[in-house]
C-alpha cells in the first residue's frame, strides 16, 4: 500500500485517482500509523515552502516521513513535496526543510533569463543525468512532463537524476537511495506521468 501524506497541501486526489488508474493501491491519510504500514510514501505538496513546512511540523508528521525514509522506504516528493525534502529553502525568507536531500531551493529568477515568465508552466522535456533512475524506466529522452514553479532545487548535483531545459538547466527530479522527488507532476503529465508512478509503484 502507497500512503499520500495528507498534511494540508497537495494535489492529493488527483494523485490518488492517477495511482488508481494503474491499480496501485493507495490512500491519503493524515494517521502516522498508516504511513508507518505503508510500503512506500508520497509527499505531495503545493504553495509556499515555509507554510508547508510548519504545516507537516505542526502535524507531526515531519519526524514519521523522515524516520521512514531513514528506515529504508521508498519515498517520493511531487512538486513542493520534493522541496520539502532538501535542506532548506529561501522563498519568502530562509526555512528548514526534512534535510533528507542534500541542497538548497532557490528561486529560478537568479539563473533563467529575464524575459522567461515565472513561474515556470507547462510542458518540459526531461534530460536524464547519469545513468536512467528506475523510476525513468518506462521513459525515453526528451519525454515530456508538465511543471508548475518558481524555485528548484541547487546546490544538488550529486542527487540530480533529471533536468529541465528553461532558459538554463533545472533540476526536474532528485534521488538519493530510497528518497526520490520530482519537480514537476507526474499526475497532470498524461501517460508519462503515469509510467513514472507505475516504476516508482514497483520498486
Amino acid at each position: 500500500m502507497i500512503a499520500i501524506v495528507d498534511y494540508g497541501v497537495g494535489n492529493l486526489f488527483s494523485l490518488k485517482s492517477s495511482l488508481a488508474y494503474i491499480g496501485a493501491d493507495a490512500t491519503v491519510t493524515s494517521d502516522a500509523e498508516a504511513i508507518r504500514k505503508a510500503d512506500k510514501i508520497i509527499l505531495p505538496g503545493v504553495g509556499a515552502f515555509g507554510d508547508a513546512a510548519d504545516k507537516l511540523r505542526e502535524s507531526g508528521l515531519d519526524k514519521v516521513v523522515i524516520d521512514e525514509a531513514k528506515s529504508g522506504k521508498p519515498l517520493m516528493g511531487i512538486c513542493l513535496g520534493m522541496q520539502l525534502l532538501f535542506e532548506k529553502s529561501y522563498e519568502y525568507g530562509e526555512h528548514k526543510g526534512l534535510g533528507l536531500i542534500k541542497g538548497e531551493i532557490r528561486p529560478i529568477s537568479d539563473v533563467i533569463p529575464k524575459n522567461l515568465s515565472i513561474p515556470q508552466i507547462g510542458w518540459n522535456a526531461l534530460i536524464f543525468k547519469g545513468e536512467k533512475h528506475p523510476i525513468f524506466k518506462y521513459l525515453k529522452d526528451g519525454d515530456c512532463v508538465y511543471f508548475v514553479h518558481s524555485y528548484y532545487g541547487a546546490k544538488c548535483e550529486k542527487s540530480v537524476i533529471a533536468e529541465c531545459e528553461y532558459g538554463a538547466p533545472l533540476t526536474a527530479a532528485v534521488a538519493s537511495g530510497n528518497i526520490m522527488g520530482c519537480q514537476f507532476h507526474p499526475e497532470k503529465s498524461g501517460k508519462v506521468g503515469l509510467d513514472i508512478l507505475k516504476a516508482f509503484c514497483e520498486l
